[in-house]
């Protein structure tokens, strides 16, 4: 099977090897044309830890390239790439073609269903609340791969596209994933953004610096107990959308095969068994300027919706928006484009179940 990844940096690597060692044909395309210029030569993939591969990947030198022929499309790129990628390849889709998104944040999801609509395409749109992997480039041709996910939440959209899109991710990737109550729930469901907030704002100095630090053992207790504040927040708001999803403690235990206990004691368990990561080493980093205004504003603007205010979520965008001087909500590109805004609870339910169709 042919496998178009759009993005080529951590995620994009190591989904390549995946897939190439599971035998299918992966391509990967990056959008600024710097990255995968060593494996555009034929030099082999390198990727080593939780997955062993070493082969020649593809690389494609444009979008319409990597997506006209493809049996399955991955974007696997910060959430701030995600609406000019889907603006690069919607022209070039074949219709029927599957579109995964890893992972999902700010409704890219109905941004590329509309986009489809417009073009006159159908296809299903499945929606991954996290990566499969967590995986460090290490170079232009070699990756390590920190951790295979045990379970992955996914959704479709349409939501009758559930029983196919399913089946495709455990055909492909493995008996891994959970469906979850369609995209709303997913849209709930990336605790990236809440989970970063908590390591970055407590250990910002750290990032400024340039320090190498240990991500792990710096989620303090006091680190922990914030984390699960801001997890608190997005639960009650999942649960005002009458929604079931997974809490942060079954997060970390799932993703990182730990035993379940407080946040804190599972990063330092992570940490004493060496897994435990790196924490960003500059401020110019996803885990604010992807996270704060795909993640946060996101959640937010759902507690809004509902009446449930995520006065710790909103607090986080205006806290590193002062620290920054820039006003990082700005920075969503998505929200505004669908008309969020304007959204009523029952119209942004009905789109996260049908999309555009009709």
């Amino acid at each position: 099977m042919k496998i178009a990844i759009l993005g080529a940096g951590n995620n994009a690597y190591g989904l390549a090897a995946f897939i190439a060692d599971a035998g299918h044909a992966p391509v990967l395309w990056s959008p600024s044309g710097s990255n995968a210029v060593e494996l555009a030569r034929g030099t082999a993939l390198m990727a080593t830890g939780a997955v062993e591969f070493e082969g020649p990947v593809g690389v494609a030198a444009s979008c319409a390239d990597a997506v006209g022929n493809a049996d399955l499309v991955m974007i696997a790129m910060p959430v701030n790439g995600h609406r000019s990628a889907i603006d690069a390849m919607t022209d070039h889709l074949k219709p029927g073609t599957p579109v995964i998104i890893s992972s999902h944040s700010s409704f890219a999801a109905l941004y590329l269903a509309r986009a489809l609509k417009e073009a006159g395409k159908t296809l299903p749109i499945i929606a991954w609340g996290t990566t499969l992997l967590t995986a460090r480039k290490n170079g232009d041709s070699a990756v390590v791969v920190n951790t295979v996910r045990q379970k992955v939440d996914m959704a479709t959209v349409p939501f009758n596209a559930m029983d196919e899109g399913h089946a495709l991710c455990t055909e492909l990737f493995g008996d891994r994933f959970v469906r979850r109550d369609g995209l709303m729930a997913i849209a709930l469901s990336n605790l990236n953004p809440q989970n970063h907030l908590g390591i970055a704002l407590m250990n910002l100095t750290r990032m400024e610096k340039g320090e190498t630090w240990g991500q792990g053992e710096n989620i303090t207790p006091a680190v922990g107990r914030f984390i699960e504040a801001l997890d608190a927040e997005r639960l009650a708001i999942a649960e005002k959308f009458g929604l079931q999803v997974k809490t942060v403690r079954e997060h970390f235990s799932l993703s990182f095969h730990v035993p379940l206990a407080s946040v804190s004691e599972m990063n330092q368990e992570m940490h004493a068994q060496g897994r435990g990561g790196f924490g960003p080493s500059t401020i110019e980093s996803r885990y604010i300027l992807e996270d704060v205004p795909f993640g946060l504003v996101a959640t937010s603007a759902l507690g809004r919706l509902v009446g449930v205010p995520a006065t710790l979520h909103e607090a986080g965008t205006a806290i590193f928006s002062a620290a920054y001087g820039h006003d990082l909500a700005a920075d969503n590109d998505l929200l505004p484009a669908l008309g969020f805004a304007s959204l009523d609870r029952q119209e942004l339910e009905r789109l996260c179940r049908d999309g555009y169709a009709g």
